[in-house]
């Protein structure tokens, strides 16, 4: 439940911001990603974390090393099947953490959060 409310909140975010989200919940052998979007000539695929408290770190510290680098296999995967995409690709973390009530507190999106 919390990760389709994650999903949701990051969707209208992008959406605001002029991304067109073209893909969701993408599962393949290099990985997983929560969703791909466009906005002039970039793909981003963008992991979304969604915390209520800290008690596990805080959302904007919840991608390891070893996941960044699946996270680029799988951007360079999807895009070699999906090339009508643009070519400029990266992999962005949009990192919501919620208050005691359930409104989002603070929404932090990091562009290409993982360097190749």
């Amino acid at each position: 439940m919390l990760g389709k409310a994650g999903e949701r909140i990051a969707t209208e975010y992008l959406e605001k911001r002029g991304w067109e989200v073209v893909d969701r919940n993408i599962s393949r052998r290099e990985g997983e990603i929560d969703l791909v979007a466009i906005k002039d000539d970039t793909t981003a695929f963008i992991e979304v974390k969604l915390r209520t408290s800290r008690r596990m770190g805080a959302a904007v510290q919840q991608i390891s090393a070893a996941k960044g680098a699946r996270l680029l296999a799988l951007a360079e995967a999807y895009w070699a099947d999906h090339q009508e995409l643009p070519e400029n690709l990266r992999v962005d973390l949009i990192a919501i953490e919620l208050t005691v009530g359930g409104d989002v507190g603070q929404l932090n999106h990091v562009e290409s959060a993982i360097e190749a």
